[in-house]
């Protein structure tokens, strides 16, 4: 039978390109040589040239300098999410560090990081206070850094105006779904907010008109889903774009100020729209593949748009959009190292009654064969985030579902996608709703009749490992076949108490105080019912993890080896939140599936 091995795509890519300003190259990060570097490809030729080969670091972002000569990334260190900003000449050569402090995290701006002229870039850090993120400005020329907005909490910058002269920024208040936007300019004058404080919004900063009159802003002010909007860069007024009942997930507009492209999330599928804000016309952008794209980026002169993408059977690859001609074209080609791609399952959407009433979302992938077949529950990681129609895990469904286990992916209640509403369901309320829309998913699976009622399993990733846990201790009456947890956290008291310090308001208003909500904290800890786990249990853990720090995972492991229940327990020493290196993933994902067909399997 296939090992997991076979269904890896060979090569994985991060969400981050650049394209040159001459439209005549990309720049991406893959990790062709086991861990994420940064690389080059000429469109006209194919060819690529690979710019960094770091063994411990992780290049996390890319972006390109005006003149062309260089490039721009970001990259931690074994997982520690403390980011770090290097230039490197575009023609190969050593990475030059433009930042160097090992304890502290720097990020670039959302949008394009350097100023028009391209002598100055823009990034944030929490370099004067560690529970603040400031603005910063690096001028290129003399190695200063001005601190140009340091009014707390957490900020980032947005997009450079066109004159380069004002610089927008968003200031993330009690979530990641509560923005202010304040506009600032570099002549020293104090900063002026375009937003109201009293009201909770999404505000994500996308590029500057050509005109420097306003920029486009993807929200959610007034509505259930997020659109897209111009903002006035004097009133703060918003004129809408785009209001589809889903929502706009990204935006890009060409350096000319011509060709605007948006992608809208239509229950998880990737949908693109297109405008020419010189004449006002709709352009038609072609139907992409049926999965999910991120990346979009136009090329300065509108021609094309290049986007990373991945369906439940084609692992996420680059692709590039002629917007004259509607042709696509594949600039990777990642696939299966030898599993058949002819032999895989697409998932069926469906929908599963709640016990309140609400309809849950989640996609059903059936094994070959009538059954009856064990079933995976896998649960996605956020809360805020949405299980999309792709490649997942670089291919772990589809070798489940080769071995005959089915898989279940839920949005349960607080996934996006579904409007604000939904995603606000489980603030402060983890393993509240969210967990028993997990119970109704085992009623739903075993009402079908192909499904083994007695083989159900359940795994999931960060916010989904502590559902992973919930499951197995608060619903331990549902008698799961087998359980996978990866860096999850188990005690919501100690994970708020060690939560990164600009994290911290975070924490509270998506979790919980650590002080003041400890009550309700421990009720809903697994570890506090982890006498009533019995079912195997299998748990994987960065060492470096700065989000589920390791004890997570140790107090559980602990809990339930005292008690004799099997656990198997694997700790990556190089790795933090999430699994980077291929070797380390390629690892944890092959024993995680053998762990699941012992169990889950006929």
């Amino acid at each position: 039978m296939p090992g997991y091995r076979d269904f890896q795509s060979g090569l994985r890519f991060l969400p981050t390109l650049a394209i040159a300003p001459d439209g005549d190259s990309i720049a991406y990060v893959d990790d062709a040589d086991g861990q994420f570097n940064l690389v080059t490809q000429t469109l006209s030729t194919g060819d690529t040239r690979r710019l960094t080969a770091g063994t411990d670091t992780t290049v996390r972002r890319v972006a390109w300098h005006p003149g062309g000569e260089w490039l721009l990334f970001l990259a931690d260190d074994s997982g520690d999410e403390n980011t770090q900003l290097h230039r490197i000449d575009a023609a190969g050569g050593n990475p030059v560090p433009l930042t160097d402090a090992p304890d502290v995290q720097y990020s670039a701006a959302l949008g394009e990081p350097f100023s028009p002229d391209g002598r100055s870039i823009a990034y944030c850090g929490n370099d004067r206070d560690p529970a603040d993120q400031d603005v910063l400005v690096l001028d290129l020329s003399t190695d200063e850094v001005r601190r140009v907005y340091a009014g707390g909490g957490r900020a980032c910058p947005g997009h450079w105006s066109p004159d380069g002269s004002r610089l927008t920024v968003a200031e993330w208040r009690t979530t990641n779904s509560d923005h202010l936007v304040h506009l600032i300019t570099l002549d020293g004058a104090e900063p002026r907010s375009l937003t109201p404080h009293d009201d909770v919004a999404t505000y994500w900063l996308g590029p500057w008109l050509k005109d420097g009159s306003g920029f486009l802003v993807l929200s959610n002010v007034g509505r259930e889903f997020t659109g897209l909007a111009v903002m006035d860069a004097d009133s703060g007024a918003l004129t809408w774009l785009d209001t589809p009942d889903w929502d706009v997930e990204e935006v890009a507009l060409s350096d000319d100020g011509r060709v605007l492209v948006w992608n809208v999330n239509v229950d998880g599928f990737s949908r693109l729209r297109g405008r020419d804000l010189v004449t006002g016309a709709d352009i038609r952008m072609p139907e992409l593949p049926p999965g999910a794209a991120t990346g979009l980026t136009v090329a300065g002169d509108g021609r094309f748009v290049v986007l990373r993408l991945s369906t439940a059977t084609r692992p996420w690859n680059i692709l590039l959009i002629d917007l004259e001609s509607g042709e696509l074209r594949w600039l990777s080609n990642a696939q299966p190292v030898t599993a058949d791609p002819a032999t895989f399952r697409d998932p069926t959407l469906i929908r599963y009654p709640a016990r309140d009433g609400r309809q849950i979302p989640g996609y059903l992938y059936r094994p070959e064969g009538p059954g009856p077949a064990g079933v995976l529950i896998s649960i996605h990681g956020g809360p805020a985030w949405q299980e999309l129609p792709v490649y997942m895990h670089d291919g772990f469904y589809q070798y489940l579902l080769a071995h005959g286990i089915g898989v279940f992916a839920p949005n349960v209640r607080g996934s996006l996608g579904y409007g604000r509403t939904y995603s606000d369901l489980v603030n402060r309320d983890w393993g509240g709703g969210d967990l028993t829309d997990l119970a109704d998913a085992v009623a739903y699976l075993r009402a079908q009749e192909w499904i083994d009622p007695n083989r159900i399993g359940v795994m999931g990733a960060s916010y989904g490992g502590f559902a992973v846990l919930s499951c197995l201790s608060r619903l331990s009456e549902l008698n799961w076949a087998a359980g996978v947890d990866l860096y999850g956290p188990s005690n919501l008291v100690t994970l708020a108490k060690a939560s990164p310090p600009t994290w911290r308001s975070l924490v509270a208003a998506v979790i919980g105080d650590p002080e003041a909500d400890a009550d309700r904290l421990t009720a809903r800890s697994p570890v506090t019912h982890a006498d009533r786990i019995e079912a195997p249990l299998m748990v994987i853990q960065g060492a470096n993890d700065p989000r589920v720090p390791r004890h997570e995972s140790d107090q559980i492991v602990e809990r339930l080896r005292s008690r004799g229940v099997e656990v198997r327990y694997e700790v990556f020493p190089d790795e933090g939140h999430g699994l980077l290196r291929r070797d380390n993933q390629a690892r944890a994902f092959a024993d995680a599936g053998e762990f699941l067909i012992e169990h889950l399997g006929t």
